[in-house]
């Protein structure tokens, strides 16, 4: 485990994201075009995609069906874990622990591109539905959020006077969340790379070869240092804000949801591979869908907490000590 540990810390796209943290903390002025930064963002999601459908048009099968349906069961139950655990251990409001919570059920899609790409390192199979698996995942966990933040309770206890126009307004958020989730463009772009992949196949995949896989580990390694340089910055604007219980909240979500994930994935009879990377995405937390919609199911939450949370904490933590372990133990107990 030591040397999976130090292969995997030792690797360029970690070690280019704690150069990214480092500089940010010593106030570098060292910084990547949002312009630029978004654009590695759409390659690697696109790369991911399209490479995952590859491998399923090669080797298809029903058990991705139960994975699948796993990882969406997983996505809706983790924040209740989550928020129960803020509300016994913080002073933080239902709304605002709500919030975390739905962070901590979905997933994020770069700790998966790199646990992913750590395998790829160490020779690691995995297979290529895990990437619907990634995608299923993001956004029951914001429907158990809204839930837990009491939302529908919330609109039933408005005053008679406002009622009538929550009537009529609600119905049209609605709709506005389901598009916000159904549309965001990372998952659009995953799950349209995805099926292009799986239609196109080994065939497509010789056509693009060098695009979507000989350049794929440079381009994430100049990715992941932008990603430094973001997790540092939000740590200086908003450590003032982490509290103890909130930090440990960030460090033990990652194992609570590793844990519960592993004898679910040993049931379902996955691979190593496969295993470390359910893991992994139970292990993770969001940064870019779940803000994106709960900034309008939700203005009223304060999202900074959970965005330098999930960025600031347990991204760095899984990027740096979590994917190891967690790769570790999918092969220790696999055989």
């Amino acid at each position: 485990m030591l040397d999976l540990a130090l292969s995997t810390l030792t690797s360029p796209p970690v070690l280019f994201f704690a150069l990214g943290l480092f500089a940010a903390l010593l106030r570098s002025d060292l910084a990547l075009p949002e312009a630029v930064s978004k654009g590695l963002s759409l390659y690697l999601v696109l790369a991911i995609g399209f490479k995952g459908g590859v491998e399923m048009a090669a080797g298809a099968s029903w058990a991705a069906a139960g994975v699948v349906l796993a990882g969406i069961a997983l996505s809706a139950v983790l924040p209740l874990i989550s928020f129960t655990a803020l509300r016994a251990t913080t002073r933080m409001g239902q709304v605002d622990a709500a919030a975390v919570a739905a962070h901590y059920g979905s997933i994020s899609i770069v700790t998966f591109i790199a646990a992913r790409d750590a395998l790829s390192g160490l020779n690691v199979d995995a297979s290529g539905h895990m990437v619907a698996v990634a995608a299923a995942m993001e956004a029951p966990a914001i429907l158990t959020g809204l839930i837990l933040a009491g939302r529908v309770a919330s609109q039933s206890a408005l005053q008679p006077a406002a009622l009538s126009a929550a009537t009529t307004s609600t119905p049209r958020s609605n709709r506005a969340l389901a598009q916000e989730c159904l549309t965001n463009g990372s998952i659009m772009l995953l799950l349209g790379s995805f099926v292009i992949g799986w239609v196109t196949g080994e065939r497509g995949m010789a056509s693009v070869e060098p695009f979507v896989s000989d350049i794929f580990r440079g381009l994430l390694c100049l990715f992941l240092l932008d990603m430094g340089l973001t997790a540092g910055r939000g740590l200086i604007g908003s450590w003032r804000q982490l509290r103890s219980s909130l930090l440990v909240h960030g460090l033990i979500m990652p194992a609570v949801g590793a844990s519960i994930a592993l004898p679910i994935g040993l049931g379902l009879g996955l691979s190593a591979g496969d295993l470390a990377l359910l893991m992994t995405l139970c292990a993770s937390a969001s940064y870019i869908a779940v803000p994106a919609a709960l900034r309008m199911a939700l203005p009223q939450a304060q999202l900074t907490i959970p965005l330098t949370l999930s960025l600031g904490v347990t991204f760095p933590f899984n990027l740096l000590l979590g994917i190891p372990i967690y790769i570790a133990i999918a092969r220790a107990v696999t055989g």
